[in-house]
């Protein structure tokens, strides 16, 4: 006698659906909807399956025949054409981008009339480790010529290919400290390699400032002397009573014949 082996089943009449448990690894069919159900895992109540799962029939699953007739009357082409390509895709409407957004290319193009931002911070050279692997890095305005504002490493400064303009009020600044504004240096400015300066209308020379030579239009004294001053052609000197100059206890003789 041949052996037979029977799995679960629900006559066609019966419910729909899955069987309320199943043991693990049994197998059910309900011929009302033409599905075939497994018992997965071992968690249920007393040992049973864990889950019931759907694993084949043609009421889970489409059949072939089933596909090919669905698409025989689809035009899929213009369906397609309400996608994007995975490669190359062109969108001429808006496009809102719910997550993170990565382009992984050598150039990004933006064409727009004004970009908007609001990170507070733009990152370039992102990843350099050395100042040299960041050189050039900046911001290139195209105009008549290309105006730059870049990182030279050789200086390890930023530097700009034109002007810098404040604003009347403004000044520049090291260390909070204003060092330069539009009619003045800064008062922290002690020092400086000047070599020549316009008219002073005003002021006076602090303590410890050189003399100022006399081809500077100076005397070249260094302190205040009593009397007169005696010149002789390169220098200045105190004049010595009695013989630069009369007093009134010099004499005038006129001598002898």
């Amino acid at each position: 006698m041949a052996n037979t082996i029977r799995i679960k089943r629900r006559a066609s009449g019966g419910g729909a659906g899955a069987p309320a448990s199943l043991q693990n690894a049994e197998l059910a069919f309900n011929e009302q909807t033409n599905v075939l159900y497994y018992g997965t895992g071992t968690g249920g109540a007393g040992g049973s399956a864990t889950s019931v799962i759907a694993i084949g029939g043609s009421g889970a699953f489409a059949s072939t025949s089933y596909v090919d007739t669905a698409v025989a009357g689809v035009n899929i082409s213009s369906q397609l054409a309400n996608y994007a390509p995975l490669a190359g895709a062109s969108f001429t409407g808006n496009v809102v981008v719910g997550g993170n957004l990565t382009v992984n290319g050598t150039t990004t193009t933006i064409n727009s009339t004004t970009l908007t931002t609001a990170d507070k911070n733009i990152e370039l050279a992102k990843g350099s480790t050395t100042d040299a692997a960041a050189d050039g890095g900046g911001i290139t305005i195209h105009a008549a010529a290309d105006y730059t504002f870049n990182w030279v490493a050789a200086t390890a400064a930023w530097t700009s290919s034109t002007h810098l303009d404040l604003a009347s009020s403004k000044a520049y600044k090291i260390a909070g400290t204003n060092v330069l504004t539009a009619t003045a240096l800064g008062s922290a400015v002690v020092s400086s390699s000047l070599t020549s300066v316009g008219a002073l209308a005003s002021g006076s020379l602090a303590a410890g400032f050189t003399a100022v030579g006399v081809g500077q239009g100076g005397t070249g004294l260094t302190s205040a002397v009593s009397g007169l001053l005696r010149g002789n052609g390169s220098a200045y000197s105190a004049a010595v009573s009695g013989t630069d100059y009369l007093d009134g206890n010099s004499d005038i003789s006129g001598g002898t014949f």
